[in-house]
């Protein structure tokens, strides 16, 4: 199994730049060809949403179809992925970023009654306690 960097996912996902996008597609040619599996990080994960976000301009709507497509594929293996799918939930329906959630989600799994915050975007997230 291979470990993916954000940067690799943000070349895969833009294909901004050719030669890397290259180098990126003949990598996930050749796990999908040997049947191979590719792991994914959480911190990986909120650095993608927020370059895809802040840097090339990715809504809400485009976020949750990218981390809904990540989630879907079998050859990804996503670190917490249930905590994953509970962050991706909450930002559906709420203000704050994804990765606000998952550290929310991840705090829960981890044995915490919630999330002290002072970000007023997470008020009314069952994750979270507004201070």
């Amino acid at each position: 199994m291979k470990g993916l960097d954000t940067n690799v996912l943000v070349r895969y996902l833009t294909q901004d730049d050719r030669e890397q996008a290259r180098k990126v597609d003949r990598l996930v040619e050749t796990i999908v060809a040997k049947g191979e599996r590719a792991y994914v990080n959480v911190i990986v994960l909120a650095e993608l949403t927020w370059v895809l976000r802040s840097a090339y301009g990715f809504g809400k709507e485009a976020l949750v179809r990218v981390l809904e497509r990540m989630l879907a594929t079998p050859r990804l293996v996503l670190e917490g992925r249930d905590e994953v799918r509970e962050a991706l939930d909450e930002y559906r329906g709420g203000e704050g970023d994804f990765s606000d959630y998952l550290i929310g989600a991840r705090n829960l799994r981890a044995g915490c009654s919630g999330t002290a915050t002072f970000d007023r975007h997470l008020k009314g997230s069952a994750l979270f306690t507004i201070l």
